[in-house]
């Protein structure tokens, strides 16, 4: 029999790992030094009766705390920042003989140099960033105390207890539910790390639980609103399940810079069983389709309540239940969309499109990819880790694509750093530099074993950057943050300095770059509509006083929006003859048969044109993707746009295609109006209508937004949404 039957934990600790929020360990209620002399009655000394924590979302603490929007009935409060509770006694309470402190304690295993177990004493004075708690009222057998929390705690729930001194030892008061105590990030505090000092960016980033994500296409940017519902019923508690989940040790979780790496590995369950599952393949069986969702409401509860990650998503999705999780704990976040992202797959700082010597492109030796635009989220903190100048804006991305230190994740990585080039910083800067600063290059790849450079395109990767306006709906352009403008100077040495910071070193393209061609070539791709057919217009242009000869190649693809091809479903060759300065254009009519039967997820085509010219054998290659405008929702309301009124809510939908819709859901969404809802569909005819209505009871004012989402077997990404202002309830 060995000696000890106490675990051993590798030799290294005492206690195992406290990495769960949900765990607990109660603290003994009497902690007594030695015998209780005969005759002593501890139940003579001060004795905690009851604890008032000011938790309903009208009190003080919840207001200045800005905790208010909580559906959740406990105290919520940010740290850094005092609050106030009252501690009700047995008898009046007597500073020169009594003494008693307030204990928060969070994990198994308390332990106060970790930061789980927090003993508050009772101080004449608070000190900015100490715990300390100062009696400001005593009445009767009452005391109200202010206390102030430490700015750099850890983020969580506590479980909270009134500890009193006697001579012969502790009395506690038991675990109480009641009492728990939610401590979040505190952007409005100034020693917290992720503090912001504008009042209207702090009301965006933080406080507003409805969002605009943008997508399609650069020249053709879509719109969908999302509903963030960091504030519904449940969400806190699955965000603080999320981290369970990572078992992120409990000590690191007041630091914003690990919270986001761990939140960016946790919301994709490519290695961890984290939140959502993704899918590029357009096959969503025992799943909702990633366009289908309106909101994180639904995805965060599922995940909570089936310890299973919830099927499917894509890159906008991980981004919306991203930013749910930022904003709910208190960091400051939004999402960004990059139009023209790269995927930088060899690491080398550059796109690299491989030709055949005919034109067409070399499936096998290219590898990496250009999405037609990809979301992540930013996430304001400071950079204690990094030189002065680089805290700010955080890139983080939970959309799993390379990997990072062993999992699929990405971030934080600072946006100055990316900008300026230095993707030396931790972490995963080099990888977001690529996505937003690589060169194209077109590069044949000969026969004989060469490749040669065509031509190098330094403006088509990170075309625009944005994100949702402070305030409002529209797009702020960011681009400037994350890049110089191109052909400046200063984009040029950002790249060299990239590369100076072991990038891995270009391809070997035998040093041969080709001069310029006589013949300039561009195309121009019609607005097309879904399930009509539309015109694609290329464009030849000879600057030279001679005569030349073009074989021209059309190549036209179903393609994903990250650039992945699913399907060609249009190709076509044609020569043609360009007399000494002149130009010329060629028409090709797509037909709506050509395209309807292989339709993905959001409707892209992409078209590539290659064109040789046969006296010179220059080659030209241009690549253009359009979206097609989808049918919308359309949600009308009636009734009384007021808080706790009977609201009507109707969604109607007609079908444009010419083809039956089947198993058609719609999903319906509204924080502060209306729980998630959804509702199936059989079948819609060619032409026909269907109306879906629902009841619900706002229980929000203010600026609010119903969202709606409709998929079927053969149509998806169809939107609607409705603004609405509702009404505080008149005062009796």
């Amino acid at each position: 029999m060995s000696e000890t039957s106490e675990p051993a934990f590798g030799g290294r600790r005492a206690l195992p790992r406290n990495a769960s929020n949900a765990a607990e360990d109660d603290l003994p209620t009497v902690e007594l030094q030695g015998l209780v002399p005969r005759g002593v009655n501890l139940q003579d000394y001060l004795h905690v009766t009851n604890v008032h924590l000011f938790k309903e979302r009208w009190d003080t603490n919840k207001m200045d705390h800005h905790t208010d929007k909580y559906e959740n009935n406990k105290l919520i409060i940010r740290r850094g920042q005092s609050f106030f509770i009252q501690i009700d006694f047995n008898r009046p309470y007597d500073p020169r003989r009594d003494l008693f402190r307030v204990e928060y304690v969070i994990g198994r295993y308390p332990q106060e140099n970790k930061g789980t177990y927090i003993p508050v004493p009772v101080i004449p004075e608070l000190q900015r960033g100490k715990w300390g708690a100062k009696v400001v009222v005593r009445e009767d057998r009452s005391v109200r105390l202010s206390i102030q929390s430490s700015p750099e705690c850890i983020v969580g729930k506590f479980r909270m207890y009134v500890a009193v001194w006697t001579p012969y030892g502790i009395l506690r008061t038991s675990r109480n539910p009641e009492t728990d105590t939610y401590i979040l990030f505190n952007p409005w505090c100034e020693e917290d790390a992720v503090y912001l000092d504008d009042d209207k960016e702090r009301e965006e980033y933080v406080l507003n639980d409805i969002g605009v994500i943008f997508y399609g296409d650069f020249n053709d940017i879509k719109t969908r609103s999302w509903s963030y519902g960091q504030f519904e019923d449940g969400i806190l508690d699955a965000c603080l399940y999320v981290m369970d989940k990572a078992e992120m040790d409990l000590s690191g979780r007041g630091n914003p810079i690990k919270v986001g790496r761990v939140g960016s590995a946790m919301v994709n369950a490519k290695d961890d069983e984290g939140v959502l599952v993704g899918s590029w393949d357009n096959i969503y069986a025992y799943g909702v389709p990633p366009s289908a969702w309106t909101g994180s409401v639904d995805i965060l509860l599922e995940y909570q309540s089936t310890k299973s990650p919830v099927r499917y998503g894509q890159c906008w999705v991980f981004a919306g239940v991203f930013n749910t999780f930022l904003r709910c704990l208190g960091i400051p976040a939004r999402v960004v969309t990059n139009y023209f992202s790269a995927h930088d797959n060899d690491a080398n700082l550059q796109m690299d499109i491989f030709l055949e010597e005919d034109g067409n492109v070399n499936s096998k030796l290219t590898k990496d990819s250009v999405w037609n635009y990809h979301c992540w989220n930013e996430a304001w903190m400071k950079r204690p880790d990094l030189p002065v100048g680089f805290g700010g804006w955080q890139a983080v991305d939970s959309t799993p694509q390379e990997n990072s230190d062993g999992m699929y994740r990405c971030g934080p990585a600072s946006v100055q750093a990316i900008k300026h080039g230095h993707i030396c910083f931790q972490f995963d800067a080099p990888f977001v530099f690529a996505e937003v600063n690589s060169d194209l290059i077109y590069i044949t790849a000969k026969k004989d074993g060469t490749h040669v450079v065509e031509n190098v395109d330094t403006t088509h990767i990170g075309k625009l950057i944005v994100t949702k306006e402070v305030g409002g709906d529209g797009i702020k352009d960011i681009t400037d943050t994350y890049k110089f403008q191109e052909g400046q100077e200063e984009e040029r040495l950002a790249l060299e300095t990239a590369l100076m910071y072991g990038a891995k070193k270009p391809i070997n393209t035998d040093g041969i770059l080709k001069p310029r061609s006589d013949v300039v070539m561009n195309f121009e791709v019609e607005n097309a509509v879904l399930g009509r057919d539309f015109k694609l217009t290329i464009t030849f242009q000879n600057n030279s006083p001679n005569r030349y000869t073009l074989s021209a190649y059309l190549s036209g693809n179903i393609v994903f929006y990250t650039g992945v091809s699913k399907t060609e479903f249009k190709k076509e060759t044609f020569e043609v003859t360009l007399e000494p300065l002149s130009f010329k254009k060629e028409e090709v009519l797509i037909r709506a048969g050509e395209y309807m039967g292989q339709l993905l997820e959001q409707a892209y085509l992409h078209f590539f044109v290659t064109a040789r010219v046969n006296e010179t054998k220059d080659v030209l290659a241009k690549q253009k993707s359009t979206m097609l405008t989808i049918p919308q929702l359309i949600i009308k309301v009636r009734g009384a746009k007021m808080v706790g009124s009977d609201m009507v809510v109707t969604v109607e939908f007609t079908n444009p295609l010419k083809e039956t819709l089947r198993n058609v859901w719609i999903h319906l969404d509204g924080p502060g109006v209306m729980k998630p809802k959804r509702k199936m569909f059989r079948e819609i005819r060619p032409n026909s209508t269907v109306q879906w209505e629902e009841v619900c009871r706002p229980w929000v004012s203010g600026h609010r937004k119903l969202i709606a989402s409709l998929t079927s077997d053969s149509l998806r990404h169809v939107y609607g949404e409705l603004d609405l202002q509702i009404q505080r309830r008149p005062s009796a």
